[in-house]
Parts: structure tokens; sequence; C-alpha cells
């Protein structure tokens, strides 16, 4: 009541929502629906329809936080309110329907105006979103309390934790098979990988897709009658640890905050992080004086030996400012190896590589082809400074570029700008202050694609980078988890973020790796370079991102993941790219994908 104002005597006499309903229908009826985080107001008025046995009459909606991500104006956040002020949309009563409604309004138009000054197409969505029954969710499961020991022995017993697969006409029922396994403390799989404990079958030699797999993995097979037995005495197994009791992993003390490479401001409520290159990292280890340290990046399998955890830091010197800190660079033009160097170069620099024209962009740099970009007759009105390759080569010494007309508006610096994220380069690493957010999201953005769309997804993996079981696979025809802990939200053709509830997630839960794949013809080659960035709550200014390039011909990309090093939450940006589709993706991760 409190937030919203809303009491019983100012409710008493209201219709409920089924006498309503087709009343809004009417107005949303061919129509683009737009909101601010629109995926909540959409599901919310879905499910309200559904309530009222109605079809909710949206075909697209438009998320203006969606766009302002877009646009990146020089604002604190991307709240209603920060964004209210920032485009001069007075505010009366902060969450009041009739005003917040008023001042979307205000904010839509102002944003709008900025969109069509940077060229940027308008995020709409498609709604509702599209099924693929080769995904289709099934009932969830009771998460399983035990580690998986391993495979089965032949001759000896089963352990708690065991991974399970029955497949086959059984003399017990399906359901009876299911339920006392789980009672026992094994984990039922419906489907077999690498860490399948045991396949239960009548028939080995059956050809079933499960028999099929098992023979190639090598995993033990048990029949109806001995499998039986071996559950009147099943072993102890080892429970999952808690957070922060990994075996040699001590609890971690607050770290202070060190002096970052370039000068960063942190988000509301948001404790800085130090960063360092790859290249400062050795020098930096013998110090301590690290928070946050990038490692090569890894294979997805056992992230964690790699990654120190955090210390105190001593006092040590600031290295210093490289030539493009607090710049944000566009690269126009080239082929995809060549951009995707040029983009490199630029983090070494110290700068953060753009993937689309914005507010914060400062500089451009053209390659071979990039003058036939159409954004670059957006240079001159934006007074954004454009240069020639030769320009990363040395751009303390360079010439000041061209393009910028005279008299034009400067961009801001983003070190100027009242929020700027760490930049991480492909295997950095960066501590997540949850105590201050427990709710965090990774978006990932690219430039938009007329030949094929990008699915992003999300596994929640245990210690043995698998799946708990199925309904662990976040994607855009399941984007929710059972526990609702990790939540795909679609922003636009061209953004998608998981949102992850950190503090809620079990202590089986040990990663939720992120990942992107292209739905259609093309490689990542042709879609270019995928933004990620971490951020707390909803609306707030990013901690941490990294702008990846994947190689030529790969066709699903591991962007990014959260992952426990013990009390603490880490963000880390991956890049690690493969040629196979999201298919083969997810069952690597255990995921049962139907042929």
């Amino acid at each position: 009541m409190d937030v919203h104002g809303l009491t019983a005597e100012r409710l008493l006499g209201a219709p409920t929502f089924d006498q309503v309903a087709g009343r809004i229908g009417a107005l949303l009826q061919d129509r683009v629906l737009v909101a601010h985080n629109a995926q909540f107001d959409y599901d919310f008025l879905a499910h309200e329809f559904a309530r009222a046995r109605l079809y909710l009459p949206v075909s697209q909606r438009l998320c203006t936080l969606a766009l302002n991500r877009q646009v990146d104006p020089p604002a604190e956040d991307m709240r209603l309110g920060t964004l209210a002020a920032h485009y001069g949309v007075p505010q009366l009563r902060a969450h009041d329907a009739l005003d917040d409604t008023r001042v979307l309004a205000g904010i839509l138009r102002a944003t709008l105006r900025e969109a069509a000054r940077l060229d940027l197409p308008l995020p709409l969505v498609a709604c509702p979103p599209r099924q693929d029954t080769r995904f289709a969710p099934q009932p969830p499961k009771t998460p399983c309390a035990y580690r998986n020991p391993g495979r089965a022995e032949a001759g000896g017993p089963l352990v708690q934790g065991m991974k399970i697969a029955i497949t086959g006409e059984t003399a017990t029922s399906r359901a009876e098979l299911v339920a006392r396994s789980v009672a026992a403390g094994l984990n039922v799989m419906t489907s077999v990988s690498r860490h399948t404990s045991a396949l239960v079958t009548n028939a080995a030699g059956s050809g079933s897709a499960k028999a099929r797999r098992a023979a190639a993995e090598g995993v033990p097979v048990i029949d109806e009658h001995t499998f039986l037995r071996l559950l009147d005495d099943v072993q102890p197994g080892t429970r999952h640890l808690a957070a922060g009791a990994e075996a040699g992993v001590a609890p971690v003390a607050p770290v202070a905050p060190v002096a970052p490479v370039a000068p960063v401001a942190a988000g509301a409520g948001v404790a800085p992080v130090a960063v360092v290159t790859a290249g400062e990292a050795g020098a930096t280890a013998a110090t301590g004086a690290a928070v946050a340290v990038p490692v090569a990046p890894a294979a997805p399998s056992s992230p964690e030996a790699a990654v120190p955890a955090p210390r105190r830091p001593a006092p040590a010197a600031v290295p210093a400012a490289r030539p493009l800190a607090g710049r944000r660079v566009l690269v126009l033009g080239g082929t995809h190896p060549a951009a995707a160097a040029a983009r490199s170069r630029i983090v070494e620099l110290g700068g953060s590589a753009a993937i689309n024209l914005s507010r914060s962009v400062t500089d451009a740099v053209l390659l071979p082809g990039g003058e036939t970009d159409r954004r670059i007759r957006r240079m001159p009105e934006l007074g954004l400074p454009v240069h020639d390759e030769h320009w990363l080569t040395a751009p303390e010494g360079a010439p000041a570029g061209t393009g910028a007309a005279s008299g034009a508006a400067r961009p801001t610096p983003e070190a100027d700008r009242p929020s700027a994220p760490l930049v991480l380069p492909r295997g950095g690493v960066a501590d997540l202050p949850t105590a201050q957010a427990p709710l965090w999201h990774i978006t990932a953005a690219w430039a938009p694609r007329d030949r094929c769309e990008i699915d992003v997804v999300a596994f929640v993996l245990d210690e043995d980078e698998q799946v708990t079981f199925d309904e662990d696979f976040v994607f855009y025809g399941a984007p929710e988890n059972p526990a609702g802990t990790v939540r795909l939200l679609t922003d636009g053709p061209a953004e998608q973020t998981i949102a992850v509830d950190l503090a809620s997630l079990p202590p089986s839960s040990r990663k939720v790796a992120v990942a992107a794949a292209i739905d259609g013809e093309g490689t990542f080659g042709d879609v270019g370079a995928v933004q990620v960035t971490a951020v707390p709550g909803t609306g707030a200014a990013p901690l941490a991102g990294a702008t990846l390039d994947a190689a030529t011909t790969e066709r699903t990309l591991l962007l990014a993941e959260f992952y426990r090093r013990g009390q603490v939450w880490r963000f880390r940006a991956v890049g690690q790219g493969y040629d196979h589709g999201l298919a083969d993706l997810a069952r690597g991760y255990g995921v049962d994908i139907a042929d």
C-alpha cells in the first residue's frame, strides 16, 4: 500500500478483471503494447486474460527499458523515474497508474526521437513467443540432494546420487520404478549422457535412443530384476555442499575495492570492483591487489580451478591510464576477423567496443567497406570523430579523425558518464556484490540481422556441469525453471536477458551458464560481436560488460556465466564458440532432447 497507494476503501466497488477484460482487449487490438520492462506487463496481462478464458489480442510489444538500453543515454540508470528526469518529463506521483502512464508516454516520445537520430531499429517483440516441439518442457521433478558418485560398478551397490535412466518395457510400472528410485536417493534422468551411472532395461539391444547412447558412452546396463534387488540396499551418498563449503576454499572476507584501471562509477547500491587485464594479471598476483582477475578462456568444465579466490588487497601502484580509457568505439566495415581484431585492440587500449550506434559511442573506426555502412552519415551531426584503422596502432599521436561537424555536440566520454561498467576481456571475471542485489541479469545484445534469429538460453548446472533435470534448461519454449530462480526475458529481436535470483538458488546449483545459438542459416561470423553485461536488479546500471566475437563457422556461443566460488558469486565473460547447434549444446549439459 505504501508503494501504490491502493487501499480496501479505494477498491471498494471496483470491477473484477473479467468484467473489464473485453474493454481492455478492444483497446489493445491491432496496437503495439508499450511498457517499461514490457515482458512483465505482457505476462501479467496474458495470465489474467487466460483466467478470464479470453485471448490477449497483442501481436507486438515494445519495451522502453530495452529501447533505452540501445539508445544508452547519459543517465544514472534505466529506471522510470531516472529516465523521466533525464528527458525532462515531470513525475508527480511514482507508482500511481495514471501518472506512470503519462510519464511513460513522455519517455517514449523522447526516446523515439533519440532512436531516430541514431538510426536505431525499434526492438519490437512478436507475441506470443514461438515454440519448438523438440524442446517441449516436461513436468518438473524433485532435485536430487546428493552428488553423482559416478558409474555403477559390476556387482557393486547403488549409491545415492547416481544418475539412473530407464528405457523399454518393464514388469514394474515406470511410475513405481521412478518413485522408489527417488525415495532411495537416486537421480532419475530422462536421457543418457557420459555422466549417467547406469541404464535400467530388459532389452539392452533394443536399439532405443537411450540404449544406443549407453553403448556409445560405455554406460553400465542393469536389468529390472537386478535393479529392484539393488534398490533394497542403496549406499549413503555425499550431499551437495552448502554455499561456501567447497573443500579447500576458505570463507571470503569482505574485500576493499582498489583503484580500477580507468575511472569507473559503480551502479546504484553496487560496490565498485577492480579488474586487471590478462597481461597485468601476473604482476598483480604477487601483490594480491586484484579483486577480479581475467583468466584464459577455458572449456566449459571445471572453471573454478583457474580462478583465485578474492584476497584483501595490498597497496600497489595503479597502472597508468591507457589511451582509450573511458572511450567507447564503434567499428564499421571490415571482414569479421578484421573487425574482431579491431575490437580486441580497443579493449587492450582500455576502451570498450560498441556493437551499435548509441549515445555512449565516442569514436568510430572505419575499416575497408565501412564507408557503405548507413550509420556513417550520422557521424557529423552526432559529433563523432571517424578514424582509419591505423588509429588503433597509436591513438595518442594520431590525428583527431574526420566526421565531426563544426559545432556538433561532442558525445559524453564513458568515464564521465554517471555509471560506466567495468570492461572485461574474454575470460574476464568480476565478483558480484550479492548482499546489495540478489537478483542479477545477464543481457546479451547484437546488431540486428535479417538472415537468422538468435536464441539466448541458460543452463542451471551442478558440480558435474550437468542439469539436475531437463527443466533447468531455460529457453524461449520454457522461459522459466520450476523454482522460478532463472528466467528468460525477451527484450527485442536483438537483445535477450537471463534473470537469476542468486540468493534463492539451491546449494546443488553451482553455475548458471548463458549461451546463444543461431536458429536458421548463418553463423556468428555473419552476426558479428555480441555484447554481454551483468546488471543488478531491474533498470540499474551494469556492473561489468564484455564484447565477444566468435570465429566464422560457429553456430553456438557460450557467452557468460554466474558461478560460485566459496561464498562469492562471480560473473565471467566466456566467449567460447562451437560449430554445432543448440540441441547438441543442450545434450552436452545432460538435457534430454528429442531427435
